[in-house]
């Protein structure tokens, strides 16, 4: 399926199975076997080292999980995609397939907690050097990655506080200085945002979130071009991060309504995010579809929607959130996103809970933050959910 004029929507639906459906079956086989067997033995070689299609062995290849990643390589444009574990493996694995003692990554201070913790903390020991420059600040990045690196890895936006970094402008600075450019699309999910389009070498996913979208499973996938691909899938298949079948199916399964769930997601994270507005105990809403944000003309430009992600920080700081989360009655208080679900929490304990208080209020982040993704919920019963908690709270302050 790689006829461009066949919409997104379609492509979640159809793409990447039909190869892998057997005796009639309409949907992919969840395939549990960890070997596979063959009689001739010219053929189980040409299988092994890659010169005939086919699998050998569960921690290398499986047939669910391989059409779970063709599904998003057409969505994302990609010639190849491999897959993970869970989305820190995807993240790490392709950063340690690429660098090597001496190298130089440029990377942004504003990227999700567990991706912080391997630029300040892991990275640093095996001698790999980490630059991180202020979010949204192109010129600080275009200056660091002029003076070469290896890698520019980008995530926008970001998680927790939504920040937009111009990814085609990035990529052709990255490519002009040799470097590889890769970029987290969590959050712009592959329905609003395609960084491979945009001139990015690799894209990344923790399909743990929106992918899946039904918080019932773990994964991470990688897509780009072939050759970088292939790479990525040799260090994975020899250090062990592979996706479980079972999550495989279920990955495929939520992709289907993929861009119905992002649509309804992002058309209710517009809307709260102007209803927070509204409110005086709010200090503050970031959220890139609205005008205020400092980079919604990059995120217009790049994005066809603004995503299911939105944050917002509160006057008293965590007392307030101590006080008004518990009185929602349409979110899961965990530490997730992407799901059907309304999920919310505070970035100390979801987003950056590795992180000292001092590391997050240094990336910008207030101990009163709190991170929503929006579900597919009516988004009237959200608004009013919110009000009945902001009276409980806002008496209390007397705000």
């Amino acid at each position: 399926m790689t006829n461009e004029k066949i919409k997104v929507g379609t492509k979640a639906v159809w793409a990447g199975e039909k190869e892998y459906l057997v005796h009639g079956a309409t949907q992919v086989p969840v395939v549990l076997s960890v070997a596979y067997g063959y009689d001739d033995m010219d053929e189980w070689y040409d299988v092994a080292i890659g010169k005939k299609k086919g699998h050998i062995y569960g921690r290398n290849t499986n047939p669910t999980v391989q059409a779970f990643e063709d599904k998003v390589k057409i969505l994302e444009g990609g010639e190849a995609a491999t897959s993970f574990s869970t989305g820190m493996a995807a993240i790490s694995n392709t950063l340690s397939t690429f660098l090597v003692p001496g190298d130089r990554i440029v990377s942004i201070k504003d990227t999700y907690g567990g991706t912080n913790k391997i630029f300040t903390e892991f990275l640093p020991r095996q001698q790999i050097k980490v630059t991180l420059c202020e979010t949204g600040n192109h010129e600080q990045i275009e200056a660091e990655v002029a003076k070469g690196c290896t890698i520019l890895y980008l995530e926008t936006p970001t998680n927790p506080t939504v920040k937009i970094t111009d990814i085609e402008r990035m990529a052709k600075v990255g490519r002009d200085a040799g470097a590889l450019v890769i970029v987290d699309n969590t959050f712009g999910t592959p329905i609003n945002q395609n960084p491979l389009a945009l001139g990015a070498d690799l894209v990344i996913h923790s399909a743990t979130k929106f992918l899946g979208g039904h918080a019932d499973a773990l994964g991470g996938v990688v897509c780009g071009s072939k050759e970088l691909v292939e790479k990525i899938y040799h260090f994975r298949e020899i250090n062990g991060a592979t996706m479980d079948p079972m999550a495989a199916y279920l990955m495929l399964r939520g992709m289907k309504t993929l861009h119905l769930r992002v649509r309804q997601q992002s058309e209710n994270a517009m809307a709260l995010a102007k209803y927070l507005q509204t409110k005086e105990i709010v200090e503050g809403v970031y959220y890139p579809g609205l005008e205020t944000h400092p980079n919604h003309d990059i995120a217009k430009k790049q994005m066809k929607q603004f995503g299911g992600m939105l944050s917002f920080a509160v006057k008293g700081g965590v007392d307030t959130v101590r006080d008004l989360l518990p009185k929602l009655q349409f979110a899961n208080r965990a530490a997730n996103l992407g799901a059907v679900e309304t999920t919310v929490g505070p970035a100390r304990t979801t987003s950056h809970v590795e992180c000292t208080p001092e590391e997050r209020a240094a990336m910008g982040i207030p101990e009163g933050l709190i991170r929503i993704s929006c579900g597919i919920e009516e988004i009237e019963d959200i608004i009013a959910d919110f009000e009945q908690a902001f009276n409980h709270v806002e008496s209390a302050l007397k705000v």
